[in-house]
């Protein structure tokens, strides 16, 4: 006889643990569409994206750019270049646009990180990343760090040419068995950057597969048990507080926008936008 998957008793939390307003998805986009960044030396604000590889990097800024635009958008997957078991090679911006207009939101893809020692990028690649002294195209070397002898390092970065949010994509299913070396490169990038004031959000991806109750209804991720335990763990191995760490379903085999996973994701980067402006305000101070 059939026997249907049945969820823990203890599965679903009696309240929401965040509030969480899921009719918002047009709000927040006439909000972005209406962004001015609060300096004139800035067209563009630029956030950086990284974390461990398959973490789904490449497909939040898709998925940014998806439920941003309206339609189902792959630019940062046909862009990339395939090497091996790390998918993005390249240091690249992809703008972000929406049905009316291309926004003021650049959204800058990078190597993943690995755990072992001398591969992937190394954490001073990304602090220069963070701090413009890499320019787009860059090619990263896993056998030798960035430095300021590459024809493509930028010695005296502009304004418009730094990153004001380092964002870490890093997927629900992985996050307890992050390698302890991975951890500690990604511990030290916060460290270096956050000398110089620069926010960090945490974009946990994948929440509909760690979770049956998520998986069924995506509403029900802030009253997930499983997915708030898991938030707790990231922000105790990253040292993010919980107010910067957003779960999401990131865009996959979908050929349609949903409103669900679009005010998801719209929120989340909305909050990364106002934490990056918010240190742009401060830039004379740094």
């Amino acid at each position: 006889m059939f026997n249907p998957v049945q969820l823990p008793s203890n599965a679903e939390l009696d309240k929401q643990w965040r509030s969480f307003d899921w009719g918002q998805k047009k709000y927040i986009k006439e909000k972005l569409e209406n962004f001015c960044p609060s300096h004139p030396d800035v067209k563009d604000i630029k956030i950086l994206v990284t974390g461990p590889v398959g973490g789904g990097k490449s497909s939040f800024i898709n998925s940014v750019d998806s439920a941003s635009l309206g339609r189902i958008s792959s630019r940062a997957l046909v862009d990339s270049d395939i090497c091996g078991p790390v998918f993005t090679q390249k240091l690249k911006g992809f703008p972000i646009r929406s049905e009316k207009k291309r926004l003021p939101f650049i959204l800058k893809d990078v190597m993943g990180l690995l755990s072992e020692a001398f591969e992937g990028p190394q954490p001073e690649d990304i602090i220069n990343a963070v701090f413009g002294h890499v320019k787009d195209g860059y090619k990263f070397n896993e056998k030798q760090p960035f430095n300021f002898k590459d024809q493509q390092f930028n010695c005296d970065p502009k304004l418009s040419d730094q990153s004001f949010c380092l964002v870490y994509v890093i997927s629900a299913i992985t996050v307890q068995y992050t390698d302890d070396r991975l951890i500690d490169k990604m511990k030290l990038i916060r460290q270096r950057i956050s000398e110089k004031g620069i926010p960090q959000v945490v974009i946990m991806t994948q929440v509909d597969n760690v979770c049956l109750l998520v998986k069924n209804d995506l509403r029900k991720v802030y009253s997930s048990k499983k997915i708030k335990e898991k938030m707790e763990l990231c922000s105790a191995k990253l040292g993010v507080p919980l107010t910067n760490i957003f779960p999401v379903k990131n865009y996959h085999n979908e050929i349609d926008t949903e409103d669900d996973i679009d005010v998801l994701i719209l929120k989340a980067f909305e909050q990364i936008v106002q934490l990056a402006d918010d240190r742009l305000k401060d830039s004379e101070n740094y």
